[in-house]
């Protein structure tokens, strides 16, 4: 494919990931996608590049730079070896990130997870005649996180929206990964563990900031306060149940419990917007 319609391609992919806050459809629709903006190692410009990852704990993601099997690097990857410091466009967030190149065996564990869920990472290391890279991005830490959203009731629904995705996906690859009683692979268990984490975080962060602000500004949301506070305990204790379940020989016990968390998240979820986000943007 000529450069130019690499780039008019890149281009509708942006717009699409932009204006559906990290939906989009075609070629990537159902793929983890990130924008990636790095500095040109020669130019000192930005350049920002559709890129499938990795969710990786609670600290980073891995992005790969397979350049679709090409015998050579992909320019952005060049680019943050010059520039590691880097932007990362999730959808719901914007967010400065850290860029660390894998090395070794660290290297070789990230992309054997990544072919695990995905085979065509092996056909393109296979048609690449290269080692392809595997990098992780650590975001940098700098006050509250950027919500691509333009008023704090839009925040909550874009957040939520960015966990039914997720949660969509896993349980996609969840029923695919245990099929005939296959055991759950490494990368599957780290998009769990990785959800579960930024949903604690999520929660921790309404129940330590949003509530208590509800509270002072809106004191006749005090029930609805209370229910969302013991909803978070109980869905506190789903996860757990799923941390649990994933240390087990048993897929089909996870995929028990995801569909119990799947079942409760979704009813706080919806509650959540129905009486929260007309407070907030009144």
């Amino acid at each position: 494919m000529p450069d130019n319609s690499v780039n008019d391609f890149n281009q509708q992919v942006i717009e699409e990931f932009r204006a559906n806050r990290g939906r989009v459809g075609g070629y990537f629709e159902g793929a983890r996608l990130i924008l990636l903006t790095t500095t040109g190692a020669r130019t000192g410009a930005e350049h920002t590049t559709p890129v499938a990852y990795l969710p990786d704990g609670a600290d980073r993601i891995l992005v790969i730079a397979s350049a679709g099997g090409a015998p050579r690097h992909p320019a952005w990857y060049h680019n943050l070896l010059a520039h590691p410091e880097v932007t990362v466009e999730s959808g719901a967030f914007t967010y400065r990130a850290r860029a660390e190149v894998l090395k070794g065996e660290k290297r070789d564990q990230a992309f054997a997870r990544a072919v695990e869920t995905d085979a065509g990472w092996a056909e393109y290391q296979r048609k690449a005649g290269r080692v392809i890279p595997v990098v992780a991005l650590y975001e940098i830490a700098g006050g509250p996180p950027n919500i691509n959203a333009g008023s704090m009731g839009e925040a909550i629904k874009v957040v939520h929206d960015a966990f039914r995705r997720e949660l969509a996906l896993i349980r996609e690859e969840m029923s695919k990964g245990t099929e005939g009683g296959s055991p759950l692979g490494a990368q599957l268990r780290a998009n769990c563990l990785t959800f579960c984490h930024g949903l604690h975080n999520h929660h921790t962060g309404e129940d330590l900031g949003l509530f208590p602000f509800l509270a002072d500004r809106h004191p006749d949301a005090a029930p609805a306060v209370a229910r969302l506070r013991e909803e978070h305990e109980r869905i506190a204790a789903l996860v757990e149940d799923l941390r649990t379940a994933l240390g087990t020989a048993d897929p089909a016990a996870a995929r028990a419990e995801v569909e119990r968390l799947t079942r409760e998240l979704e009813a706080h979820l919806t509650y959540e917007e129905e009486q929260l986000i007309p407070l907030l943007d009144a």
